[in-house]
């Protein structure tokens, strides 16, 4: 006969907060307080121009990526 595995719940569960940071606001902080920018090339707010030229940058940057698969 086959018992299921107990299940362990930390008490410490509690305290983890419902949902985890908001990607979005994180990223809007990161550029306003230190000029950082972290956008992936297929966000659709950018045009075909903006993608194109992201792609480019970090090409230069740092090496060609694997190709993208559509």
């Amino acid at each position: 006969m086959k018992t299921p595995k107990p299940i362990y719940r930390s008490p410490l569960g509690k305290y983890q907060p419902d949902q985890g940071p908001d990607p979005e606001r994180i990223k809007r902080e990161g550029w306003r307080s230190q000029r950082i920018l972290v956008i992936s090339p297929d966000d659709d707010r950018l045009n075909w121009i903006e993608s194109e030229l992201l792609c480019r940058i970090g090409e230069r940057l740092y090496g060609a990526g694997e190709p993208k698969h559509d």
